[in-house]
C-alpha cells in the first residue's frame, strides 16, 4: 500500500529522519521488575516492534519518584540501576531501525499510599479521586495539595528523570500531562480548586506546564521534548476540559514562545473525532509545529489526516499489542488480530 503514512519522512522539529509515520502510544503494561526495572521481556516486546517497522516508540509511563507512583508493577527511573536497566531496550529498538522516547509519569491523586511508599498521594487538591483503585481495591488515597512552594521540588523530579532517561540513550522524553494524572489535576478546572497562583484562572491553571516546559528545555531541547495532553477524552462519557477553548488559545501559543516544538494530543481508548480529532483542529491553527495523535484510526483515515496536514504522525495502541507485525499488515492490506485479554495479559 501506498500510503505517505508508511513513506519516510524527516521533520524538523524531531531528532532525526523516520522510516514512517506509525508511533506506538505509551500504554501503561505492569511487567517490571520487583526493582522497578525494566527487563530483558520489556526490552524484548519494544524491539519486536520497532523490528516490525514501527518508527517511533513511546514507552510505557516511567515513574519519575516512588512518590509519584500509583500502579503495581511499573518502571521508575530513580537510580542508576533503573537507568541501565534500560539500555539494552533502547539499544535493541535503535539498532532494528526504530526511535523510542521515554514517557515520564506522576500520577498525582490516581494513587493510594500501598504505592507511594507509605506517604499521601500529592495534587492540585486534597480531594481524593473517585472511584476504586482497581491496582488494590480500595479508594483512591487521600491526596494532599501540594504547596506553591513545592512546585520546583516537582519539577527536579521531572529533570532529574529527563537526564537519566536522555543518559540511557533514548532518543528523547514525553512529559505525560494528561489522562487525569498530576499535571492534568491542576489543568481541569473541575480538580483544581486552588486559589494561588497555581489554580483559579486559565492562566494560573496552566502556569505548571509552562513553568516544567521551561525547566525541561535546557536539558532535552526542543528536538527531544515532547508533551502529552488530552483535553478531551472519554470517562463514563465526553470528559473535556472547562474553558477549553479559552485553555487551548493560552496554552498551546505560549509553549510555542517557550520553544516546544512537539505535541502529542491523546484521548486513550475513545473515538478519535469526538476527542482527538477535534482537539487537533482547534490545536493546528496554533501550532506550525510536530504534532503527534491518533486513537485506533484505520491505514485511509490515518493517511486522511497526514494528507490534510492535521497530523505528522499517528499513533496505535492496542492494534500494536495485539499486532507485533502491525506495519506489515498494513502494507500488504491485511486484517488485524483483534485484542484480547491473552494478549493483554503478557508482553506478546
Amino acid at each position: 500500500m501506498s500510503l505517505q503514512l508508511l513513506s519516510p519522512f524527516v521533520h524538523h522539529d524531531m531528532f532525526g529522519p523516520m522510516r514512517n509515520r506509525v508511533a506506538m502510544a505509551a500504554m501503561t503494561r505492569g511487567f517490571a521488575d520487583a526493582q522497578h526495572r525494566c527487563t530483558d521481556e520489556i526490552a524484548a516486546y519494544y524491539a519486536r516492534r520497532a523490528a516490525a517497522g514501527v518508527s517511533l516508540i513511546l514507552t510505557e509511563g516511567i515513574v519519575v519518584h516512588p512518590s509519584a507512583d500509583g500502579y503495581r508493577n511499573v518502571p521508575h527511573l530513580q537510580n542508576d540501576e533503573q537507568v541501565d536497566s534500560w539500555i539494552p531496550a533502547v539499544r535493541q529498538v535503535q539498532e532494528a531501525g526504530g526511535r523510542i522516547v521515554a514517557q515520564l509519569w506522576h500520577c498525582g491523586r490516581i494513587s493510594h499510599p500501598d504505592f507511594t511508599g507509605g506517604v499521601a498521594p500529592v495534587s492540585s487538591t486534597d480531594r481524593p479521586a473517585a472511584g476504586i483503585n482497581r491496582q488494590n481495591g480500595q479508594p483512591y488515597g487521600q491526596p494532599r495539595a501540594l504547596h506553591a512552594s513545592e512546585m520546583p521540588g516537582i519539577y527536579r523530579l521531572f529533570e532529574e528523570a529527563a537526564q537519566r532517561a536522555l543518559n540511557a540513550g533514548f532518543d528523547g522524553v514525553q512529559i505525560h500531562m494528561g489522562h487525569g494524572y498530576l499535571i492534568d489535576q491542576f489543568l481541569d478546572a473541575r480538580i483544581n480548586d486552588r486559589t494561588d497562583a497555581y489554580g483559579g484562572s486559565v492562566e494560573n491553571r496552566c502556569r505548571i506546564v509552562l513553568e516544567l516546559v521551561e525547566r525541561l528545555l535546557p536539558i532535552c531541547g526542543p528536538q527531544r521534548l515532547m508533551i502529552r495532553l488530552s483535553p478531551a477524552r472519554m470517562m463514563g462519557g465526553l470528559y473535556e476540559w472547562p474553558d477549553l477553548d479559552d485553555m487551548l488559545q493560552h496554552l498551546i501559543p505560549q509553549l510555542d514562545r517557550l520553544g516546544l516544538r512537539q505535541l502529542d494530543i491523546s484521548c486513550a481508548d475513545a473515538p478519535y473525532a469526538e476527542t482527538s480529532g477535534k482537539i487537533v483542529r482547534r490545536v493546528r491553527p496554533l501550532w506550525p509545529h510536530f504534532l503527534m495523535g491518533g486513537a485506533s484510526l484505520s491505514a485511509a483515515d490515518a493517511e486522511h489526516e497526514i494528507q490534510e496536514g492535521h497530523l505528522d504522525m499517528v499513533t496505535w495502541g492496542r492494534a500494536l499489542l495485539a499486532n507485533p507485525d502491525f506495519v506489515q499488515r498494513l502494507e500488504l492490506g491485511e486484517a488485524l488480530e483483534p485484542m484480547t485479554p491473552e494478549r493483554r495479559a503478557v508482553l506478546y
